[in-house]
């Protein structure tokens, strides 16, 4: 009989095994802040697998649940344990550095605000980029006037560098 027509067991359905969350290569430079949000993030994992643990024993969607915040808690504890804080207010002044804010001015003259953070920290509705993007990455070491090369998918495009802010 062909596999399509044998139902699995509620077990067999939860047995599979989740990708782990592949943790980058490049150093885990922080913020504070960021340091902070790890840390959050670390404890509400924890509570969370203290009130799933006992119901993942009978409830086949709660082992589901259960697994993914332990794959969470495998990543997230990493970062921690990896991570370099880098305090923005103790960078020099002069270039576009870690935890700068950083305004650029497209081909079109178009303006962007965007704030070099951490991985972790990265949001870019919110103008958070992180260090290793490309746009920081072609940003970093740059000075007020310079233009520099972002190399990107949708094809290269130069920017120039408007204002450096740091807190």
């Amino acid at each position: 009989m062909s596999r399509a027509f044998v139902k699995e067991s509620d077990d067999d359905a939860v047995a599979g095994e989740l990708p782990e969350r592949p943790l980058p290569a490049h150093a885990n430079y922080v913020t504070p802040q960021g340091l902070e949000q790890l840390q959050t993030r670390v404890r509400e994992l924890q509570e969370q697998h203290e009130q799933l643990s006992p119901l993942a024993k009978d409830d086949s969607e709660s082992k589901r649940k259960l697994r993914e915040v332990e794959r969470d808690q495998r990543y997230f504890n990493a970062q921690l344990d990896r991570a370099t804080v880098v305090d923005p207010a103790g960078q020099p002044r002069d270039g576009v550095h870690f935890g700068a804010t950083v305004e650029i001015a497209d081909e079109d003259g178009t303006r962007h605000v965007f704030s070099i953070v951490g991985d972790d920290e990265a949001d870019v509705t919110a103008g958070r980029i992180s260090w290793a993007s490309p746009l920081a990455e072609a940003m970093i070491g740059a000075r007020i006037g310079d233009i520099v090369k972002w190399r990107r998918p949708a094809g290269d495009a130069e920017v120039e560098i408007v204002k450096i802010r740091y807190p």
